[in-house]
């Protein structure tokens, strides 16, 4: 926890910054040079700005650096992380080798030199999108370790000063995951970019739907991956056993995937340890006998690497070639889950994974099966190719091994599915709905039921209405190419402004994914009347409620921003003879991080009573992807000492865990927070004082800087020198104990501490208002839908804010009010 005081009132102390000392410091001479500034540019920069009074910039100075980096990992624990990846991230793009030959010669084979057009096709997309785009590349665009297309928008939002709930706050960029890159030479087009971004609702607008539609497609994915992959497995039985009914087939895997989906509520933690040797085997099966028809059938296969069988292939099917690339797409389904599940991985150890074991092993198993396609031709055989090529000895157990695999395949897209949910509800674009966390132990082993329930009737909708994998796999190509292409475009711009790579790279980068991309994108599209309408219906509800709900959100929050009250309100509060204090202590929740709601001048005309100690709590969520626990909460006072109000603000990224069972720890934790800013206050304020290494005010390691300022409150600006070390004289001397302080010193800090202890006894009160948001009667008709329907229905069927933040119902005192926007 950090903290710093100062009031709010006129005539406030003047303070003294506190600063890490990092590790290697640059003199000014270096940075000059690296910048190409003068030093009269310098000392602009470095000049000391004024600080709002309002503001938490104070207490956001003491937390760890901005240039924190996890220490470097062994190569025993990347090995181990590479071993863990196989059987979490790589089971969807490991089972594409079940359907990918059914799914492309849909209408059978013409000619042997098909099957080399084909598997040319298939090895280049692996080597192009999997291996260069994705493992080379788009790892590299992560979040402080996390990745996803919210890992992607939160870089952007943190570089453009943009963001969804305008609800920004200078504090934030204090964080120590809230990394900025350095300015490079290419800092003008990067500004550009970023200004335009910055200045245009529209183009944050269209940012803001990009975003959201890769998530949807992706949750769409969630419902085809586990029907797909299930029924391509579960179809094998019928090579073996003849005349077995392909209802049967659709039958088992409904069953499987009733009982795979209603087994998600006890969680994957007391299985997940099978994933990696399951999916380690599959790979290592698959690659195997990928070799053995190589050498059993066809080696000159090998024939597929010359690009010109690829080429010659459209020459001679023209239309029909064109169409197939729905099905060759699929061998890449997957991929995207390199990218979203980084944040439980590292990316060597993703990239050591894919490029030793899984691309090697996926490339025999498609020649394999191509070897053993160029002498068995029929219509059975290219339908059932997978199994068709297995070895009769090993038939059951592969069987065995890929229904498991299937099965594994489904749940590493339902678990994505549940964490795209929990950081779009993090961001303000989803709403509330139950969280469940299945593992005290694995971070991030979530349940959502409603979302649970939904997938597995989707599945099964899906199943029930293609009954096979051929024409599953129309549907399942638009939500794949969907996905690559919305990261191959953020991934431009991040190139542009954040790495400022040369231009010409980016264009590059730009042109040749976006061909092979849109290639396939306009081969899929062909096939929305053949089921690919199923992912872009899904796409477009979840984009629906997500912008809804979103925009909505902004609304409401807007409009407090504009009704909050002045400080000149809440100085007036105390001296009101109609308002008194009562025992306890007063938690009121807004949203907004500075000034007060005005949903408390509501309160007050209610109840005109306020508790002894009353404290202004905001949860906010941050564009970054985890905040530490001791640099969550932030305090500060609001108004004079002898108001006893302060404003906290509770900060959480898009990946942390806010479990609806922690009430009581985090009323604890927010409570112990609050006496430990109140002794640090005391600690700060005394005289000829700098912060040192004195227990409960600071750690090891940092500096005061002092000012010359008399009567001025300064701060040096971080946004123009975010990371930029430098070195400044410092002076030691013995820091004042906190204890002696309380003790001795300040009296008055001994009791207000006894009266927050008195409060604590007295009892815990939780004040949550209730907001009804309407539009207004000459608002456009896009607004009134909207707002008066869209997001009224679903705020109405959502779960309750004081669920979501743990308020417990027998100390709650919940406001209602409506708001005409």
């Amino acid at each position: 926890m950090a903290t710093f005081s100062q009031g709010e009132a006129e005539g406030a102390k003047p303070f003294e910054a506190v600063i890490r000392n990092e590790e290697k410091v640059m003199n000014l001479e270096t940075l000059h040079a690296e910048l190409a500034i003068t030093p009269e540019v310098s000392l602009r920069r470095m000049t000391p700005k004024l600080t709002r009074p309002d503001s938490l910039d104070l207490e956001s100075l003491q937390v760890r650096s901005m240039d924190h980096a996890p220490p470097k990992a062994s190569l025993a624990f990347v090995m181990k992380l590479a071993f863990q990846s196989i059987g979490v991230v790589y089971g969807d793009l490991g089972t594409s080798p079940l359907y990918v030959y059914s799914s492309t010669f849909t209408h059978g084979i013409k000619k042997n030199h098909d099957i080399l057009g084909v598997l040319s096709l298939i090895i280049y997309t692996l080597i192009t999108i999997p291996l260069i785009k994705y493992v080379f590349i788009v790892l590299r665009a992560n979040d402080n370790g996390e990745g996803g297309t919210f890992a992607m928008y939160s870089l952007i939002c943190r570089h453009a000063k943009i963001t969804l709930d305008h609800n920004r706050h200078p504090t934030d960029r204090n964080i120590s995951s809230y990394v900025l890159l350095k300015p490079s030479s290419r800092m003008t087009r990067a500004m550009r970019v970023k200004e335009e971004l910055e200045n245009s609702r529209v183009w944050q607008n269209i940012l803001l739907v990009v975003v959201l539609l890769g998530p949807c497609l992706v949750i769409g994915d969630g419902s085809l991956t586990p029907a797909i992959s299930v029924l391509s497995a579960i179809q094998g039985i019928g090579v073996q056993v003849q005349g077995l009914s392909p209802n049967l087939s659709v039958i088992i895997t409904i069953v499987v995937l009733i009982g795979l989906f209603s087994l998600q509520r006890f969680g994957t933690h007391k299985v997940a340890f099978l994933f990696g040797p399951v999916m380690l085997c599959w790979f290592f099966s698959i690659g195997a006998i990928g070799l053995i028809n190589i050498v059993r059938w066809d080696p000159s296969v090998f024939r597929a690497f010359n690009p010109y069988y690829a080429v010659s292939y459209f020459i001679r099917n023209k239309q029909q070639a064109w169409a197939s690339l729905g099905g060759v797409v699929l061998c890449i389904t997957g991929s995207e889950a390199m990218f979203a599940d980084l944040g439980h991985f590292t990316v060597k150890s993703m990239q050591i994974a894919f490029s030793f074991f899984v691309f090697p092993a996926l490339l025999c198993a498609y020649i394999g099966q191509a070897a053993f396609l160029m002498k068995n031709q029929s219509m059975d055989d290219v339908t059932y190719t997978f199994y068709r090529s297995i070895p009769k000895p090993v038939y059951w157990p592969m069987f065995a091994v890929a229904t498991c695999a299937a099965i594994i395949a489904s749940q590493a897209m339902i678990s994505a599915t549940y964490s795209m949910i929990r950081n779009a509800m993090a961001l303000g674009c989803f709403p509330r709905v139950t969280i469940i966390h299945t593992s005290m132990k694995v971070h991030g082993q979530i349940y959502i039921p409603e979302i649970n329930w939904m997938l597995m009737v989707l599945s099964i909708v899906i199943v029930g209405g293609f009954r096979s994998t051929s024409e599953i796999g129309h549907a399942y190509g638009i939500a794949v190419v969907g996905v690559f292409f919305i990261s191959t475009c953020l991934l431009t711009l991040i190139m542009i402004m954040i790495w400022q790579t040369n231009i010409f790279l980016c264009l590059l980068f730009f042109v040749v994914f976006v061909i092979i991309e849109g290639t396939y994108f306009s081969a899929v599209l062909s096939k929305v009347t053949q089921g690919g309408w199923v992912p872009l219906v899904i796409a477009a509800c979840f984009l629906t409620v997500m912008y809804s709900w979103h925009f909505g959100t902004r609304m409401k929050r807007l409009y407090e921003i504009s009704q909050k009250l002045s400080g000149d309100w809440v100085l007036s509060v105390d001296h009101s003879l109609e308002i008194s204090r009562v025992p306890g202590v007063g938690l009121v929740y807004t949203e907004l991080p500075q000034r007060v709601p005005a949903i408390f001048d509501h309160i007050i005309r209610i109840l005109p009573a306020i508790h002894s100690t009353l404290v202004f709590v905001c949860i906010r969520h941050i564009a970054v992807s985890a905040v530490p626990d001791d640099e969550r909460i932030l305090f500060r006072r609001l108004g004079p000492r002898n108001y006893r109000m302060f404003r906290c603000a509770v900060r959480y990224g898009y990946t942390d865990l806010h479990s609806e069972s922690d009430g009581e720890s985090f009323e604890a934790m927010l409570l112990a927070s609050l006496e430990r800013f109140i002794r640090t206050e005391a600690v700060e304020q005394a005289p000829d004082f700098i912060v040192g290494d004195s227990p409960g005010v600071t750690s090891p390691g940092q500096y005061s800087v002092g000012c010359d300022c008399e009567s001025t409150s300064v701060l040096f600006d971080r946004t123009d020198q975010s990371d930029i070390n430098f070195q400044m004289s410092q002076e030691w001397k013995r820091p004042y104990s906190a204890e002696d302080l309380v003790t001795g010193h300040d009296n008055s800090t001994a009791e207000e501490l006894a009266l927050l202890q008195k409060g604590r006894e007295a009892g815990v009160a939780y004040l949550l208002g209730d907001i009804d948001l309407h539009a207004k009667s000459d608002s456009g008709w896009y607004k009134r839908v909207i707002v008066n329907h869209i997001y009224s229905f679903l705020r109405r069927n959502c779960r309750r804010n004081e669920l979501y933040l743990s308020i417990p119902k027998a100390r709650l005192l919940k406001v209602c009010m409506e708001y005409y926007i």
